[in-house]
């Protein structure tokens, strides 16, 4: 055991982790990235989707923002574990509209609830980022009161 109480053999494992987690934040970036474009952009399949789900395009304009701006926050170490947990929160929303808005896509629940695991799992394993972010904001609010 050394000073910082991490073996030597905890921090291969702990570099490795930390590498697999970038990849996979890195690749669902990319993923987020493309699959918010067409509702951005107003792709017509999207506007149809929008239109049946019934909450106006106003939602489609903010679901997408809300994937990209999660893709992002996946690239940036301070907000990784934070992005992660809104993402998750997007999945449930998402495999809720699969599930029960959207006929003949109950097939893609499945896909968005495999998404939600993994984004849970980044989030609790970039947690120690997430209550560092919390603890920066704290400081800053006591300090403008």
């Amino acid at each position: 055991m050394t000073a910082t109480g991490i073996t030597a053999t905890a921090r291969p494992t702990r570099r490795r982790v930390n590498v697999v987690l970038w990849v996979a934040q890195i690749a669902l970036a990319a993923v987020f990235v493309f699959v918010s474009a067409p509702k951005l952009l107003g792709d017509p399949t999207a506007v149809a989707t929008f239109h049946v789900i019934g909450f106006g395009q106003w939602f489609r304009y903010l679901t997408g923002a809300c994937e990209l701006a999660g893709a992002i926050g996946l690239l940036i170490p301070r907000l990784s574990g934070l992005a992660a947990t809104a993402l998750v929160g997007l999945m449930i929303g998402a495999t809720l509209t699969n599930l029960f808005l959207v006929p003949g896509m109950q097939a893609a629940a499945a896909v968005t609830v495999l998404l939600g695991v993994v984004f849970a799992v980044i989030a609790w394993l970039r947690r120690d980022r997430t209550v560092a972010l919390a603890a920066t904001v704290r400081r800053i609010v006591r300090r403008t009161h």
